[in-house]
């Protein structure tokens, strides 16, 4: 199953997830704030989108964008898991 398939049915098509909602699914532990900080600290390797160049503007992160760092995120848990368990990486 595509990560971004099952993203665009969860946020009912949106192409730019609201930070509010990226925390609230997925970020739990953070506000948005934090988040963003997190982000532009290079803590959390995920691009923010801006909708406008104001700093007041809307702030979100790009579907596609999510689906390739849970991607990620899952990618080195099952290498975690494999070394943990003596096996190689399964593809």
């Amino acid at each position: 199953m595509k990560t971004a398939f099952v993203l665009m049915a969860q946020y009912n098509g949106l192409a730019i997830i609201p930070l509010e909602r990226i925390c609230a699914d997925y970020f739990t532990h953070l506000t948005a704030d934090m988040f963003q900080r997190k982000v532009l600290a290079g803590q959390i390797k995920l691009p923010i989108t801006r909708l406008e160049p104001s700093q007041k503007s809307a702030r979100g992160v790009h579907i596609t964008d999510l689906a390739l760092y849970l991607d990620r995120q899952r990618d080195a848990a099952m290498k975690e898991c494999a070394q943990l368990n003596g096996h190689k990486k399964a593809s």
